[in-house]
């Protein structure tokens, strides 16, 4: 099922934030640009080019796999600024809007998977009372066993 990634409101915020982590981090020094600077902007375009990369996909299942990456790559940033703070490269007051609005996005990614994968269990709910004859994969101690 695929989705229209930029009607997606996380999705806009993202790239917002992309445009703001590569402004924030050109006033990097020159000899991190390797480093620090290129890790810190590969971390928060990833959180975008995710979002739209898995909303391309056939089915949700595919797209919540690709958001929960995004929502990591948002994780990564925050754990980059804090670096970039303890390295003074910035002032605490842009680090920490830069920081919260990385936890505002991971948190609108949270919602929108736990929104995709209920859609996707009440699907699974109904296809095991549709067809009950078929067998079900269940998890008893640890081990996987096909029931009917």
């Amino acid at each position: 099922m695929q989705h229209n990634f930029r009607e997606l409101k996380v999705w806009q915020r993202a790239i917002q934030y992309t445009t703001d982590i590569y402004r924030y981090s050109q006033r990097f020094p020159k000899e991190e640009q390797f480093g620090l600077t290129s890790q810190i902007r590969r971390a928060a375009i990833s959180i975008a080019l995710n979002i739209a990369e898995g909303s391309g996909g056939s089915s949700n299942i595919e797209f919540v796999r690709f958001l929960e990456i995004a929502r990591r790559s948002a994780y990564e940033t925050m754990t980059a600024l804090e670096v970039s703070l303890r390295l003074e490269y910035g002032n605490v007051t842009e680090i920490e809007k830069l920081s919260k609005e990385a936890d505002e996005i991971a948190a609108m990614l949270t919602g929108l998977v736990k929104t995709l994968k209920s859609a996707l269990w009440k699907k699974s709910s109904y296809a095991i009372k549709t067809f009950p004859i078929l067998p079900t994969l269940t998890c008893m101690n640890g081990m996987a066993v096909i029931t009917r």
